[in-house]
């Protein structure tokens, strides 16, 4: 694996964290102020902003997906045929 792969798996990794905690810290939020706003709440508001961090993570997969390929591709080995056990 080069410098540029590992570095792109370092990058991925720190995005999914990042984005992981993200939908903590909107979780949180929203229940902050579902409390304090009660049926003043913007819910529909909050669902699109988790659509929008569900849609980061779906690219997020894809991205992984694709360097995984290359990697096993690059050392030589077919991405369809590998097993994990």
């Amino acid at each position: 694996m080069s410098d540029a792969e590992r570095e792109a798996r370092r990058a991925l990794a720190r995005l999914r964290r990042s984005l992981e905690k993200a939908l903590r810290e909107l979780d949180a939020l929203a229940g902050a102020i579902r409390h304090a706003e009660a049926a003043d709440f913007p819910e529909a508001d909050y669902a699109e902003a988790r659509t929008h961090v569900d849609a980061l993570t779906g690219f997020l997969d894809e991205e992984e997906r694709r360097l995984r390929e290359k990697i096993l591709y690059s050392g030589g080995l077919e991405p369809g045929r590998i097993r994990r056990g």
